[in-house]
């Protein structure tokens, strides 16, 4: 079979497809012919050596996809060869067979096409657990959404809606916000100067700022954003796209008696996996009664994984890049 290896820590440019040997599912693992994986931003990271989990060399890239199950280990007893699934690892997902622990693969309904199904788990999964298990968003608070524009955002805003509440989506081009606009964000920022982005946060929310700030970014946007938040509000860190990590004068929580919060999905998951299948359940309901739609900025063959990696590194996606199989 192929698949696409990191052979040495590089750009994705650095990239190879090749002849690989099939795996074998072990105890409580499960074999699955892909049919379609999503390139997330971990990804960008990972390959250059830069994200807290670091393979060893060489590994194939790639943390969600879907397929078909070809077998099962020992010990999975609750999933079978044939079954149409969705699935989230570490790394892995860019290859033609790709072994996932069974606690991670999901079946997917049949009416569920593979361009839904495969970026569905960690975008979903990972804003999901920030608003409702970190940030405990209710049904009429305002939630404004950094990096809106991208797969984590635009979920984040789908999300919002679906659980009541007003979201403000703030982005860096036209294009991002309109596909924010088209999720059901009531309010729209474009920012490209962290000195405007508390005036455009009172503009946008009435000068009562958001009660729950959703941030991906990290970077200079984010103290603004923490100093526009309203009394008791929760501010929670999803990750740092821009790639600095902010730094924040305690005074600042206490003034606003609001809180940081960090979520991160993949500790999540292991710490409390019923928890986690819960919570793709209630996904699951939401996809079937039509709030959430995947958005797609993107499709490529998954021989040319690095050139959607590219498109997120250099921040040009809206919504999740895929590679078909």
């Amino acid at each position: 079979m192929k698949a696409v290896v990191c052979k040495g820590f590089g750009p994705p440019e650095s990239l190879v497809w090749k002849d690989v040997d099939p795996p074998t599912p072990g105890p409580g693992e499960v074999l699955i012919a892909l049919t379609a994986a999503a390139a997330n931003f971990p990804d960008t990271l990972i390959i250059e050596g830069r994200y807290q989990l670091q393979p060893a060399l060489p590994f194939t890239p790639g943390c969600e996809g879907c397929g078909e199950i070809l077998g099962v280990g020992p010990g999975v007893t609750d999933l079978s060869p044939g079954d149409r699934v969705m699935f989230s690892t570490s790394y892995g997902a860019f290859a033609e067979q790709v072994v996932a622990e069974a606690v991670n693969v999901f079946r997917i309904d049949p009416g569920m096409p593979a361009e839904d199904a495969a970026g569905f788990l960690l975008a979903y999964a990972t804003a999901y657990h920030a608003l409702k298990q970190r940030a405990v968003l209710r049904a009429g608070e305002t939630l404004l959404v950094l990096g809106a524009g991208g797969g984590v955002g635009l979920a984040a805003v789908e999300l919002g809606r679906a659980m009541g509440a007003r979201v403000v989506a703030v982005a860096s081009s036209e294009e991002k916000l309109a596909a924010c606009a088209a999720r059901g964000a009531e309010a729209l920022i474009r920012y490209d100067d962290p000195a405007r982005l508390r005036a455009q946060i009172r503009e946008a929310t009435g000068g009562a700022g958001p009660d729950v700030v959703y941030d991906p970014v990290g970077g200079a946007f984010a103290e603004p954003a923490f100093r526009s938040i309203a009394y008791k509000g929760r501010y929670v860190v999803i990750g740092f796209a821009a790639g600095e990590i902010p730094s924040l004068p305690f005074n600042l929580p206490l003034l606003k008696s609001a809180s940081i919060v960090g979520a991160i999905a993949g500790v999540f998951m292991v710490k409390e996996p019923a928890a986690h299948r819960a919570n793709v359940a209630d996904l699951l309901d939401f996809y079937r009664e039509g709030k959430l739609k995947p958005s797609v900025g993107g499709s490529y063959p998954l021989a040319e994984a690095a050139c959607a990696i590219r498109v997120l590194a250099d921040r040009r996606a809206v919504g999740k890049i895929l590679l078909m199989a």
